[in-house]
């Protein structure tokens, strides 16, 4: 026979017997605790490191422009007058163009390959989506300069034909703008999208689904009574982490934006973003004005992400709180 074990020691609380760890155990939580806790502090001290030093670099900005630096449209670095609000526009407007295709296509795929798909396929296909996350944008750059911007430029006189009335679809067919840079946003962000609201879809309980399947409802019934509103918190999440990787996407932007720095209605006229300005002309930046323009646009997409990441983090409160 073997020797009984030594009882466990054990405090009661209001969760019943809880098991007190030895000493030995106890000091391997502390240093646990904080080890994950100097990871965690880490995290912070990098973002703040990095908002100082974008703060301090762009101080001479701040200071000869103030807050009129956020909504000047001049951007003049011969005569070291800066505007931020073209890149601000062409950010944001870029960024939109890219959830409003990449949202349905994405959602309506994830539905595809949890509800419909057969199981071959639903793997073929997440493969697909998986090894899109993975093109470096550099290349979707170039797919987006040979193939989508002539596509464009040869689809934008049909477009001002059929829907000219609305000033976004008007002007010279350039290929290069605004309208090509959003659809090659959505491309980068459509895998972001779709891998994340597939899976949360699969956590949606199987009992919820049957119940509503014995009451005679219908498939589309079902996603939309069950699926969507169970999964609806992941899915603002996936809309929002696609929404951050848009505004700070460079390369592929561009590529195919066109690099004028002007606002315009028109979605067909070239613009300009945060990034790509900051990617053509940090490297060219020769005066101390012209730099500290350029880490005052960095500094603001950084408090662009910051604002976005905490509207997120507020809706996706409101809907879990309990009600």
């Amino acid at each position: 026979m073997t020797p009984a074990a030594a009882p466990e020691r054990t405090s009661s609380g209001a969760r019943g017997l809880v098991p007190v760890p030895g000493p030995r155990e106890r000091a391997g939580d502390r240093l646990f605790r904080l080890i994950v806790t100097g990871f965690a502090l880490l995290t912070l001290a990098t973002v703040a490191a990095l908002a100082w030093q974008l703060t301090r670099g762009s101080l001479g900005t701040w200071r000869a422009f103030g807050a009129s630096f956020l909504w000047g449209r001049t951007w003049d670095p011969v005569n070291d007058v800066f505007g931020a609000l073209p890149f601000l526009y062409g950010t944001l407007v870029t960024s939109l163009i890219a959830l409003l295709i990449a949202v349905p296509l994405g959602v309506g795929t994830a539905v595809f390959l949890t509800e419909l798909a057969p199981r071959r396929l639903a793997s073929a296909v997440g493969f697909a989506v998986e090894l899109l996350a993975a093109v470096p944008s550099v290349i979707l750059g170039l797919m987006g300069m040979y193939l989508l911007v002539p596509a464009v430029r040869f689809v934008e006189p049909s477009l001002e034909r059929w829907l000219g009335f609305l000033p976004f679809f008007r002007g010279a067919a350039y290929g290069l703008g605004l309208l090509t840079a959003g659809l090659i946003l959505s491309l980068m962000i459509l895998p972001y999208v779709t891998a994340i609201t597939r899976d949360v879809l699969a956590t949606v309980p199987r009992s919820l689904k049957e119940a509503l399947y014995a009451l005679g409802a219908t498939r589309w019934e079902v996603v939309r009574g069950v699926s969507l509103p169970y999964a609806r918190p992941g899915i603002l999440g996936a809309v929002f982490l696609a929404l951050g990787r848009a505004l700070g996407e460079t390369m592929a932007v561009t590529m195919v934006i066109g690099n004028t720095p002007r606002i315009s209605a028109s979605l067909f006229s070239p613009g300009y973003s945060m990034a790509a300005v900051i990617a053509n002309e940090l490297a060219e930046a020769v005066s101390d004005a012209h730099l500290s323009a350029l880490i005052a646009i960095g500094l603001t997409l950084l408090g662009v992400t910051i604002v976005v990441n905490g509207l997120a983090r507020l809706l996706i409160y409101r809907l879990e709180r309990p009600r």
